[in-house]
């Protein structure tokens, strides 16, 4: 197994309700999500480099305008990367705000045999600087972090080199904003359960084949 399918919804998320301590607006989020993402790093789950993001205005809604910024080797809390953010405001649109940003990059998986694989996408990191609401979120779009693949084969060998990983990580994050992950909603492809996936029902040795969606 070295080539990952990827699923179109995530198959666990956590967030953070930031409100009582991280300050609005976008510097504040950048540097929050560097803290974050140097947590990520430190477990290969992460490595930033780019930022994605949407625009909208208030009372019209998202704008179908979206941005990417390259980092090129900067970090996320650099004054640089929030100007440039800034300076990609719609010229039609001078009213338009940004809405969250996701962290892209890529992380290390490793297979039955211990083998580590570079993936992108592997884990991504959103932050919202949004004033009304500010708030963090981790997403995992892939199986190698649940006791079986999306066929419903359990592969163990998968889950014990990866999901552990995941879940100190998550730990990780709590410690650092001194807040407690929220699970995130369930989607057909896995469910959130404390630091990692819930497990699946197994029928005859095998999970749920969840191909037919991807």
């Amino acid at each position: 197994m070295s080539m990952l399918m990827r699923a179109p919804r995530e198959c666990g998320s956590w967030f953070w309700d930031l409100d009582d301590v991280m300050a609005p607006g976008l510097d504040a989020a950048l540097e929050t999500a560097a803290r974050m993402s140097a947590v990520l790093r430190e477990h290969e789950l992460l490595e930033p480099g780019s930022l994605e993001w949407n625009w909208f205005e208030v009372g019209q809604g998202g704008l179908g305008i979206h941005s990417r910024l390259d980092l090129t080797g900067r970090a996320l809390d650099d004054a640089a990367v929030a100007a440039e953010m800034r300076a990609c405001q719609p010229v039609g649109h001078p009213a338009a705000e940004m809405s969250s940003f996701t962290v892209v990059g890529s992380g290390t998986w490793f297979d039955a045999d211990g083998k580590g694989h570079h993936e992108p996408r592997l884990v991504e990191l959103t932050v919202s600087p949004d004033p009304v609401s500010v708030w963090a979120e981790v997403s995992v779009h892939h199986d190698v972090w649940g006791h079986c693949d999306f066929r419903g084969k359990p592969h163990p060998q998968v889950y014990t080199r990866n999901a552990p990983r995941l879940a100190a990580a998550l730990s990780g994050l709590d410690a650092l904003l001194g807040v407690a992950a929220e699970p995130g909603e369930p989607t057909y492809f896995g469910v959130a359960e404390g630091h990692g996936l819930k497990a699946p029902d197994i029928i005859d040795g095998l999970g749920p084949d969840l191909t037919d969606l991807l």
